[in-house]
């Protein structure tokens, strides 16, 4: 690959609504856009995921510049790479800080892909044309949660998911469940229960759920086969799965039966493409989760979501779900809950040159 420089751009958007869980709300949103040139005047993008404070991992949007600032854009210009998989190896004498390490990786996939005159997609093994859209609902009542399902199912989208804690978990479900008793429903706790609640999870095993997503420590397997044992309900691994080894030992422990990549959360495109390949073949089903993100990484989501192991609805909702104006041009559609896998080059997206202006908090270029 021929890179020759590399632009980081800071952006802020404010979302058309709140998102809160037990840990947070967002309703400011942050993130580091990364765009990558070649000697050939083609550009490669990737985003940031991580949020301006360490409420989901330990990155923030300060810490990822920090990191491809002072270590990784330093070692790409020492160093270049035939390949995008060759980044990751490059990259791993860095721990963790895989959101980071993710924007840049995905940004030279997209290069790569528009380089080989073909759809991330087509170059990742993709072999759906179309992927389910799935959605989030992040309310803090009952009521407010039970009026945005009904309009996302107005829309078209074909699963929601949920988020519960010991404070709401039995009300809001059992509500949800009056009023869409078909409805496929999933439940993310984000690490707020603990073993001693046993049996308060196992009385949403009659509300018939998709899955219980991470309800114990954001940190653990072990704990997570011993509540899988006890639970008709599968439990998902979101938080735990950070790297290749986690998930592999997550299956072989029994920690769960559904795994959640994130691009973001696992450090780019070629272990999320490991993952999924590693549960394809132990029939272990996965879905592409969300982070509040642009259109930029949804993009990169909709490619990933379309190798085909993804045999869930990932939380790849419509751009206006959070924005009044996304980043890329077009935006990200949903139809029918369903959307298209884009068959141009790289991601299939291109960047909103003025809308992206226009929310710029700062930008750096880096000569390579």
């Amino acid at each position: 690959m021929k890179i020759k420089g590399i632009n980081l751009k800071v952006i802020s958007m404010r979302m058309k609504k709140p998102f809160t869980t037990h840990l947070e709300t967002v309703t400011n949103r942050e993130a580091i856009i990364v765009e990558i040139i070649d000697s050939d005047g083609l550009n490669g993008y990737g985003e940031v995921v991580a949020f301006s404070s360490p409420w989901y991992t330990e990155e923030t949007v300060k810490t990822s510049y920090h990191m491809l600032k002072d270590f990784f854009i330093p070692l790409l210009q020492k160093t270049r790479i035939a390949h995008p998989n060759e980044l990751t190896a490059l990259l791993s004498k860095f721990r963790r800080n895989q959101m980071a390490k993710a924007g840049l990786e995905t940004a030279i996939w997209d290069l790569y892909a528009k380089e080989q005159q073909k759809s991330l997609s087509v170059l990742l093994g993709g072999t759906q044309s179309t992927i389910p859209s799935g959605v989030v609902v992040g309310a803090k009542t009952i009521a407010e949660s039970l009026t945005q399902i009904e309009q996302f199912l107005n829309d078209g989208y074909q699963r929601v998911k949920i988020k519960i804690s010991p404070e709401n978990d039995l009300m809001l479900v059992s509500e949800i469940r009056k009023q869409f008793p078909k409805l496929q429903l999933m439940a993310d706790a984000n690490s707020a229960y603990s073993l001693s609640e046993i049996a308060r999870l196992q009385a949403l095993d009659e509300f018939g759920l998709l899955m219980i997503e991470q309800p114990l420590a954001y940190d653990d397997i072990v704990d997570h086969a011993k509540l899988q044992r006890e639970l008709k309900t599968p439990i998902c691994l979101d938080e735990s799965i950070v790297t290749f080894d986690d998930a592999r030992r997550a299956v072989e422990l029994g920690s769960c039966r559904v795994i959640n990549i994130k691009i973001g959360r696992v450090g780019g495109l070629t272990t999320a493409k490991r993952i999924h390949d590693y549960c394809y073949r132990h029939h272990i089903p996965v879905w592409c989760g969300g982070m509040l993100e642009y259109g930029i990484s949804r993009a990169h989501n909709i490619a990933l979501a379309s190798l085909p192991g993804f045999s869930i609805a990932g939380d790849i909702s419509a751009s206006s779900r959070y924005w009044e104006e996304d980043i890329t041009i077009p935006e990200v559609f949903v139809k029918q809950g369903m959307i298209e896998v884009p068959t141009g080059h790289g991601i299939g997206y291109l960047p909103n040159k003025k809308r992206i202006q226009d929310v710029l908090l700062s930008e750096e270029s880096f000569v390579l």
